[in-house]
């Protein structure tokens, strides 16, 4: 866990494994990012493997810019679990929900739980790029495909 996980964010409130699959990669493909340089490649790697060229740039662009923003502009930093926990803290649920409530298209709700992470002026743009990534999670049919690497069809955390 990262420094001072414990505090704001950092408290665990489940397990990766009750997450369904969508929710479940993107908790563990923004711990990745956050990770470093090595995880972020491997992020890239399972990206553009399933999506190709064209569309995983997309989703990779929408997902780095996600990040960029919360980091930027974000009312205090996000805290992560370490990439192979198997806790889930609350700011990674509230990712979660934020990536499948954007991804179902629920713009309104997405905006305002995106309103938790960044300033409100912010908010329309980050709830639209967790849109575009979660749609292109979904494009990957995280359930159904066992050619990536991982458990339970979940991205690779090796």
């Amino acid at each position: 866990m990262t420094h001072g996980a414990y505090k704001r964010g950092g408290a665990s409130v489940g397990l990766i494994s009750d997450l369904s699959d969508i929710e479940a990669a993107s908790v563990l493909y923004f711990r990745m990012w956050f990770d470093g340089p090595v995880t972020q490649a491997q992020v890239s790697a399972d990206i553009m493997a399933v999506l190709g060229q064209t569309h995983g740039e997309s989703a990779l662009r929408a997902f780095d810019q996600l990040c960029s923003l919360c980091s930027k502009y974000g009312r205090r930093p996000l805290m992560r679990h370490s990439v192979m926990c198997k806790c889930l803290g609350s700011d990674e649920s509230c990712f979660a929900n934020f990536i499948a409530t954007a991804t179902d298209g629920d713009h309104e709700d997405a905006m305002l739980i995106a309103t938790l992470f960044v300033r409100g002026d912010m908010a329309p743009l980050i709830a639209s790029l967790a849109a575009d990534f979660g749609v292109a999670l979904k494009k990957m049919r995280l359930g159904a495909s066992r050619g990536m690497r991982g458990v339970d069809a979940r991205p690779t955390l090796h």
